[in-house]
């Protein structure tokens, strides 16, 4: 038994730390995991350029709880990685020593910051340093380190003339590549690349209407704009269009609701506009959670607004029977919630 027992454990040690591996290359294990050196592949300890070096091994401890199981590929490239780094070596062999690095590993963040050390040391050209992270985000689009490093280089640089494009591709690869757009945001506000991003976001939201990215993207451009009340109107009846093609979009529901703050005070016309809008929507059969949780928000603010006493029962006897619907149809889920919010208002109706 007790030998059956350590097999166990060395073999979910093992799985383990395939595993961990795998999830420090942001969920990818390259071809280079393999035991086997490729063909194409010298080991750095079979290199006379290397010769000088000695690797150091990585210090796990006497008794690792988990011991990883690196491949030999893996193992040796580290540690001549581990080598160069305590001799503070800035050269162009330890660069692509640090492509190989990686290579196996691009979600390590010494190895990008030791990178970006020797490229500044070296005067390296930065624009061939562009070339080399398009390839390395074309396979790894969602690891942050290689964004990260993107920015550096950028910002080095000073010029964003690729950015955009970059950022288009990896988008058309995953429309919601949070990556991507937090990249794509940066480069626009850093660099005022404003000017035809509306059409781009356009495009997007055509191609998938529930694209909340490409929604959030189109708020983000207007708040830099500016919302005046011509842009407000604009993008409420933008927005209405898009809900009455898709009912039940809570990406269109909550820019709705996001643009509506915007409105100016002064007319009311708008709130008025998408109250309508809402109860023609109900009247005709439509019972999206999100349109009722609008309608809720709508009648509540209006109700706790009114003066007249018999409109304000007329109101809040819509929001409770909004909130029972809710409760017991078409959110149950949020059961709880619903019931709350009913609650919560009529403590603000005792202290209106």
């Amino acid at each position: 038994m007790e030998q059956s027992y350590e097999s166990a454990v060395g073999t979910i040690q093992r799985i383990l730390g395939l595993y961990f591996v795998k999830c420090l290359k942001g969920g990818k294990m390259s071809d280079s995991d393999s035991d086997d050196w490729s063909e194409e592949w010298i080991p750095y300890s079979e290199r006379n350029e290397w010769a000088d070096i000695v690797p150091i091994p990585q210090d796990d401890g006497e008794h690792p709880i988990v011991a990883i199981a690196y491949s030999p590929k893996f193992r040796e490239v580290f540690d001549y990685f581990r080598a160069v780094l305590a001799h503070r070596e800035k050269s162009q062999r330890a660069l692509e020593l640090t492509a190989d690095a990686l290579r196996l590993n691009p979600a390590n963040y010494t190895v990008w910051q030791y990178r970006r050390d020797i490229l500044r040391a070296l005067e390296s050209d930065l624009y061939e340093e562009l070339d080399y992270l398009d390839e390395v985000i074309r396979d790894n689009a969602k690891n942050y380190q290689v964004w990260h490093h993107r920015r550096v280089i950028v910002e080095m640089l000073n010029d964003s003339s690729k950015e955009l494009e970059l950022t288009e591709v990896a988008l058309e690869r995953d429309n919601k590549n949070y990556h991507a757009w937090q990249h794509r945001q940066w480069a626009i506000k850093t660099f005022d690349l404003f000017e035809n991003e509306l059409s781009f976001v356009d495009r997007l939201i055509a191609e998938d209407i529930r694209n909340n990215s490409a929604w959030n993207q189109r708020f983000f451009v207007l708040k830099h704009f500016g919302f005046t009340s011509d842009v407000v109107q604009r993008e409420i009846q933008y927005t209405m269009n898009r809900i009455r093609v898709v009912k039940n979009n809570e990406s269109a529901w909550n820019y709705l609701g996001g643009i509506l703050k915007y409105e100016d005070n002064g007319t009311g016309n708008c709130h008025q506009e998408v109250l309508s809008f809402c109860e023609e929507l109900y009247t005709s059969g439509v019972r999206s959670p999100y349109l009722l949780a609008f309608l809720i928000d709508l009648y509540r603010d209006q109700c706790l607004q009114q003066s007249n006493v018999t409109e304000s029962d007329v109101l809040s006897r819509k929001v409770f029977n909004l909130c029972n619907d809710m409760s017991k149809k078409y959110d149950i889920v949020r059961r709880k919630y619903w019931q709350y919010i009913a609650e919560q208002f009529k403590e603000n109706l005792a202290e209106k």
